[in-house]
């Protein structure tokens, strides 16, 4: 087990490189001038410009940059924002917590519905509910999340007025974050309705973000248990007598979940990736919405910190459930 961990990590080593190279680059492939974009789009004196060319190292050639980067991140220095002045590690960390609320809730709402879907789809296989799941699937998935989450804005907060359009919750609670996740928050707070306005919020982001892991959860549990279905051992349950729910739930149900957990694992990955949309629609005030403000700003130790600190959590979920196949299946930490 201890080898297939340390695999696993050694793995990780060349990867953050390649993300640190990609995130470094991103940034200074978009046209614009940041010291330009910081002073305002006025023209600058050729000594003021010079001297903060100077100050943040934009007059260095790009491999000396990429290298003092390197340098710092040696030390977990991840930058300072040239926009706000402070550490891009503060900053991120700041705004964390309310991407990770929001992506929680959507592939809990992936999981708890998708999964059960994808079980009945493959139980009733090409009847009329497997038709009828597997085509909202495939609509699910086929919809771009700005699109999705625009005509969730205009049917339930403009229509029917049942959602608010955006933030976390209304301006009327006034209490200081303990935690930094809303839910918890308004329930700490004391405060009556607090915790149904935090709810509120969250329910169309939650939606929007959450629908096509939804969908492709869906989908491949369907493909996992029509495979699992026509293996042996259930043919077998079945002819003992055990009831339905026992067949299906235990002894197919289990024995798919390697597939599924991966999905579940990659799309934990594209959540933080859609959050970018979905926050800067609704106004979120998380790490997406806080990427795009960086990038319309020029501001590159923002944005490559961000990217690069997204890219390092990613890595380490994807770690995580290489060690939750290991537990489910242990013949793959052994090679087999």
């Amino acid at each position: 087990m201890l080898g297939f961990v340390l695999r696993r990590i050694g793995l990780l080593i060349p990867t953050f490189f390649g993300v640190s190279f990609v995130a470094f680059a991103f940034i200074r492939l978009i046209p614009g001038d940041p010291v330009l974009i910081m002073a305002g789009q006025h023209q600058l004196p050729p000594a003021q410009y010079a001297e903060a060319l100077h100050r943040y190292g934009f007059d260095l050639p790009i491999w000396r940059q990429y290298l003092i980067y390197l340098g710092q991140l040696a030390h977990g220095d991840f930058g300072t924002s040239i926009v706000s002045l402070r550490p891009v590690w503060s900053e991120f960390f700041a705004r964390f917590p309310a991407t990770v609320e929001l992506s929680l809730c959507a592939i809990l709402l992936a999981i708890i519905v998708g999964v059960p879907l994808g079980v009945v789809a493959a139980i009733n296989r090409s009847k009329l509910v497997d038709q009828l799941t597997m085509s909202a699937a495939s609509v699910g998935f086929s919809m771009p999340i700005f699109w999705w989450a625009l005509l969730l804005i205009i049917v339930f907060s403009g229509w029917l007025h049942w959602t608010p359009v955006s933030g976390r919750i209304d301006l009327v609670y006034f209490f200081k974050p303990k935690t930094g996740f809303m839910l918890i928050d308004s329930l700490l707070s004391g405060q009556k309705g607090a915790f149904r306005s935090a709810v509120d919020h969250l329910i169309l982001p939650t939606v929007a973000l959450g629908t096509i892991p939804l969908a492709i959860i869906a989908r491949q549990t369907r493909s996992a248990m029509l495979e699992v279905l026509g293996e042996d051992y259930v043919r077998t349950a079945r002819a003992k007598g055990l009831p339905a729910w026992r067949v299906t739930g235990v002894h197919a149900l289990r024995n798919a979940l390697i597939p599924i957990v991966t999905t579940i694992g990659l799309q934990l990955g594209t959540l933080l990736g859609g959050a970018i949309l979905t926050e800067t629609i609704f106004s979120w005030p998380g790490i997406g919405k806080w990427i795009v403000e960086s990038i319309f700003r020029r501001d590159y130790p923002a944005v490559q910190g961000s990217l690069l600190l997204i890219a390092t959590i990613v890595m380490f979920v994807n770690l995580a459930v290489d060690l939750l196949y290991s537990l489910i299946n242990p013949r793959i930490r052994h090679g087999k």
